[in-house]
């Protein structure tokens, strides 16, 4: 299934202190692009409970009461704005508890918003938002509070920049920034990254390999190709900062090739100064890893 006909509902992650509302921004431009509805999905935060059985009844209820008090209130605007959403309060860990209403609402992207300040992160230190990306059937849009300023926000008609790789997820990641770009008029930027190897080799990409992963030049949408030598992070961070784009856009795989609790694609997320689109690998279509020959292999 295509990000386009996929996206039918978008489940954006609230909370009661404004944090979420950057994510919620972006959640309404896809929406508006896509006529798509949003489900408003929010969750006591387990950072500030040991557990959910830990908090008193009283203050769940209050809890609950103000949950409701705000997500009304953005259905409101939502409507007002012709948009459909629905809401659902639920309690347990906040990954857990996206990937079952994005389940339930067969939902074609999740969004959430992280706290800024430091990228599109550390996103609760990671434990959220990285579980979060590995465990989700749809693709995870991560929006920082503070996107929209700085040196590095984006410009007004930014470009769609597309971190390529040889993996399992590729192709989707490929076709979902294709849409992002022919659907909002804007320039997709193709970045590919070289390693040591490629670069010692002197090897350069080529419109064939784009084709590969069904980017065709001549389509709707002007596309340019990038090419930076060093680590993968590093690299996409150059090109944040130099071109500047709307959102980035990687292909994530389900488990990290990097040893410790974070991948590449954590680093990626906790440095961003643009939102964040990590897109899994469709299930009908995942394949055994073939051979990297880019840089991006552990995200």
């Amino acid at each position: 299934m295509s990000f386009a006909s996929g996206l039918k509902t978008i489940v954006v992650a609230t909370d009661l202190h404004g944090q979420s509302e950057a994510a919620l921004e972006y959640a309404r431009k896809l929406a508006e692009g896509y006529g798509a509805r949003i489900v408003l999905a929010h969750g006591l935060d387990p950072m500030d409970y040991a557990a959910v059985d830990a908090v008193p009844n009283g203050v769940r209820a209050e809890l609950t009461e103000q949950a409701r008090a705000v997500l009304d209130r953005l259905a409101g605007d939502l409507l007002r704005e012709g948009i459909h959403s629905h809401s659902e309060i639920r309690e347990g860990a906040v990954a857990e508890m996206l990937v079952d209403v994005a389940r339930q609402y067969e939902s074609g992207l999740i969004v959430i918003g992280t706290k800024g300040s430091e990228g599109a992160g550390p996103v609760v230190v990671g434990a959220i938002a990285e579980r979060l990306v590995r465990m989700a059937p749809c693709p995870v849009l991560a929006v920082a509070a503070d996107w929209n300023a700085g040196p590095c926000r984006p410009t007004p008609g930014g470009p769609v920049l597309l971190a390529i790789e040889r993996n399992e997820a590729m192709t989707a990641a490929a076709q979902t920034a294709c849409s992002l770009a022919e659907t909002f008029k804007r320039t997709l930027l193709v970045l590919h990254v070289r390693g040591a190897a490629e670069v010692s080799a002197m090897l350069s990409p080529g419109p064939i390999r784009l084709e590969e992963f069904g980017i065709e030049r001549g389509r709707n949408f002007p596309v340019q190709s990038i090419v930076k030598d060093g680590k993968p992070a590093e690299a996409i961070q150059e090109a944040i900062a130099q071109y500047l784009p709307c959102i980035l856009v990687v292909g994530v795989k389900r488990a990290s090739g990097t040893p410790g609790p974070h991948g590449t694609a954590f680093t990626v997320l906790a440095r961003s100064r643009a939102p964040v689109l990590c897109v899994p690998p469709e299930p009908e279509r995942a394949e055994p890893e073939r051979e990297s020959c880019v840089s991006l292999e552990t995200i």
